[in-house]
């Protein structure tokens, strides 16, 4: 059976641009790529809520070989993303090359065949030969678990699914959630409501922003010359590497680090409340910097000294038809409930049922075996199928650092499956083991391991206490890892039965 497509990346987020380009790049133009939703973008082409930004510099949040001159601020806003990835997918033609509205409800490996049906909700199916899952961490949003809330009679959005009809202008909202969302949508909704309640159930550690216009005179330099914004790249990669990469994997070692953080953090925490010492103990975290995501903040922990906010530290028993209920049996009617909770992101994984080798189910099997894989990108006993986001795959430093070094990998192999004429290609469960028993070995350097963890209710940790959704790597490592792994860590089979096709 010929596949439809040599090549299918699933995402059109900068994740699936990333391997999209990489496929050009590369040299292969039999690929196309398929998303649910009806545009590029990914993430930023969903989350519209006010306030939305990019939470490290623009100068590392892109990709390294397309700088883009345009950006208004450090950090620019949401649009600006969204724009960064209409321009990116334009530049390198791959408009022609991505279908919408196309979600994937499964996917199946045919053994016989080599290739990849990919189930579409609309009843077609797709074939490929090698598959780039591209589908991200915050792509479905998490609604909390809490009694009632399909009974509140009032408008309930989440900022994942913002509706900007939604006036909320003199209202009385109840807003559940303190992640990254919340810190920048606080600040922006606050002077204009007539009432906001807070509902935390676990504080986050923040740092001042350092955000700041750029002139129409830096912008130009930055056409004219791109080496120079390439150089501002490399001082925020490297901040961004010593600060939390470093600091979280390597804490045993550096302590010094986290704690340096978070005496930052609480700096900052005292000049934005000024001396109310109650609320400062209700904000500050009892957890160590890296447990959980932090945030840049401009203005959040300054808002709940405004009258009209109110932090709720007290957990929320049940939502009623008018309002919420929290455990001190107190009531508190609200107009609006904002869900600023976040992403199914382990449970997300994988995205949809996936089914390798004889018909397991990688779901299931990362429920019973743990999550693992190979270098945060391929699991054994699934051929031609490869991760940007994948069970240790993240570094926690630049976004764009992760998809190329994962792109970097997946291309190694299917160029080497390519040059031997090789229609399989799958990890041997020896080198798949072995890479995650090094990654296991390194947990106990980490903060992850760290007693305090465990309050930080954190999307990092899955339910055996593993940290799967963070490499234990810096992102140079994981990139010099990715371009130099021996590539006969994989089999390479041909239809026919030769299995392990010779160099």
């Amino acid at each position: 059976m010929t596949p439809d497509h040599e090549v299918l990346v699933i995402g059109a987020g900068f994740s699936g641009i990333g391997a999209a380009i990489g496929l050009r790049r590369a040299g292969i133009e039999d690929f196309a790529v398929i998303d649910e939703q009806d545009d590029a973008g990914g993430s930023w082409h969903a989350n519209t809520y006010p306030g939305i930004a990019v939470d490290i510099t623009a100068f590392s949040y892109s990709f390294a070989f397309e700088p883009f001159p345009s950006w208004s601020r450090a950090f620019p806003p949401g649009a600006e993303l969204k724009a960064y990835a209409d321009h990116c997918v334009d530049k390198y033609g791959l408009r022609p090359r991505l279908r919408f509205n196309a979600r994937v409800v499964r996917a199946v490996y045919d053994d016989a065949e080599h290739l990849w049906q990919v189930f579409l909700e609309d009843g077609t199916a797709v074939t490929a030969r090698f598959v780039i899952c591209a589908t991200g961490w915050l792509t479905k949003p998490k609604a909390p678990a809490i009694e009632g809330l399909d009974r509140f009679k009032g408008d309930v959005v989440h900022t994942a699914a913002w509706d900007h009809s939604l006036e909320l202008t003199d209202r009385s909202v109840g807003l559940i959630g303190t992640g990254a969302s919340a810190v920048q949508l606080i600040p922006e909704i606050a002077p204009r409501v007539e009432h906001l309640h807070v509902y935390q159930r676990t504080p986050v550690w923040v740092f001042p922003k350092p955000d700041f216009a750029l002139p129409a005179a830096v912008r130009r330099l930055f056409r004219a010359a791109p080496w120079t914004q390439r150089a501002i790249r490399l001082v925020t990669d490297t901040a961004t590497e010593t600060g939390f990469v470093i600091a979280m994997i390597h804490y045993r070692r550096f302590p010094f680090l986290v704690q340096a953080g978070e005496a930052v953090s609480r700096l900052y925490l005292r000049s934005q409340v000024k001396g109310d010492r109650e609320l400062m103990s209700k904000l500050v975290p009892a957890y160590r910097l890296g447990c959980k995501r932090p945030s840049f903040g401009k203005g959040y922990w300054r808002a709940f000294t405004r009258d009209n906010v109110r932090l709720v530290t007290e957990p929320i028993e049940q939502i009623t038809e008018t309002g919420i209920r929290t455990a001190d049996g107190e009531e508190q009617r609200f107009d609006v409930l904002v869900l600023a909770t976040g992403f199914r992101t382990l449970e997300n994984l994988p995205p949809f049922p996936t089914h390798g080798t004889g018909g397991r189910e990688l779901g299931e099997f990362w429920r019973t075996e743990r999550f693992q894989s190979y270098e945060g990108t391929s699991v054994k006993g699934f051929p031609n199928l490869w991760f940007i986001v994948g069970p240790y795959s993240f570094t926690g430093g630049s976004w764009f650092g992760m998809i190329d070094y994962q792109v970097t990998h997946a291309l190694r192999v299917i160029g080497e499956a390519r040059r031997r004429r090789a229609t399989q290609a799958v990890v041997r469960p020896e080198k798949h083991d072995g890479s995650f028993r090094r990654t296991l070995r390194r947990q106990p350097d980490t903060v992850f391991l760290h007693e305090s963890c465990r309050r930080s209710n954190s999307y990092y940790f899955d339910e055996r206490g593993d940290a799967p959704a963070v490499r234990p790597a810096s992102t140079y490592e994981a990139a010099w890892r990715a371009g130099h792994f021996d590539l006969d860590d994989y089999r390479y089979d041909r239809l026919g039965g030769q299995r392990d096709a010779t160099r």
